[in-house]
């Protein structure tokens, strides 16, 4: 499906009915990801209308020249969001970079939120100035560890566990594996702090955000850490903060159980709060 806005077409993907979800991939993914991640969960589960967009440059969504800055990218995603909820309450999940961009939704929109999933969140966009763990496998399997294709061995570099599942997971999703979108658009825009980064504190909120949230990290996640996010949850009075041993970056793989079962309480607490759809 296509969402068309003014200046740009978004590619999306849509499941069910009830109370939207808007589900964020991260930096370089596509929607295949949050849909393997939160599908499991929600294809059973009435109540939810789910929204799963590929972001500009990501992808079946191209990357527009006009855009240049995470700023933009925003803008977009809350074009996509009011084209497509109008002005139903939502709530948004976010991965990794989408997380940065589902916290700027937060800041413009906090007030139609009835839900805030943010998992290994990216929060501070300059990679010098994250705290990070340094890098550890946990559990190897040599065997494997063989079997993989190079650019499968690169994914597994940031692997906290080494395990079937998490290739089962790389061979199902071409984007784990750089086999979609807009390079050279993304990397324009990755390359530079200063475009990386919102031109504004996305954490200074008018007010603390009133619905559930979720926050999990990965206490081994060498890619955006798990500390940084501990500054910004005051901002969520109502918000659970996790930091799951054995899980770094691909935590939603790794530690798949313990992901589901907090995401689905997640959404229990999200349809208490807004009430069943």
């Amino acid at each position: 499906m296509e969402c068309k806005l003014r200046d740009i077409s978004v590619y999306y993907q849509a499941y069910g009915q009830g109370r939207p979800l808007i589900a964020l991939h991260g930096w370089s993914l596509d929607h295949h990801h949050m849909v393997s991640a939160l599908e499991p969960l929600l294809e059973h589960r009435q109540g939810w209308k789910r929204f799963y967009p590929d972001l500009p440059g990501h992808g079946r969504t191209s990357g527009e020249d006009w855009i240049t800055d995470q700023d933009q990218m925003l803008d977009v995603v809350m074009g996509f969001i009011e084209n497509v909820v109008g002005g139903e309450r939502f709530a948004v999940a976010g991965t990794s970079a989408g997380a940065y961009l589902a916290r700027g939704v937060v800041h413009r929109k906090a007030g139609s939120m009835d839900g805030l999933l943010l998992n290994v969140p990216l929060v501070v966009a300059d990679d010098a100035k994250r705290t990070l763990p340094p890098h550890v496998t946990l559990v190897e399997d040599s065997a494997l560890m063989s079997e993989l294709q190079p650019v499968e061995a690169e994914v597994f570099q940031m692997a906290v566990v080494q395990s079937w599942r998490l290739l089962d997971s790389i061979r199902s999703d071409p984007a784990l594996t750089g086999g979609v979108g807009n390079p050279e658009f993304q990397e324009k825009i990755r390359r530079k702090p200063e475009r990386y980064a919102f031109s504004f504190d996305v954490d200074e909120l008018r007010e603390p955000f009133a619905a559930p949230a979720l926050i999990i990290t990965g206490r081994q996640d060498s890619g955006v850490g798990y500390r940084d996010a501990w500054g910004i949850v005051e901002n969520y009075p109502r918000g659970t903060f996790v930091s799951l041993d054995r899980a770094g970056h691909l935590l939603d793989i790794e530690q798949e159980g313990l992901f589901q079962a907090l995401v689905s309480e997640w959404l229990d607490r999200v349809e208490e709060h807004g009430g069943v759809l």
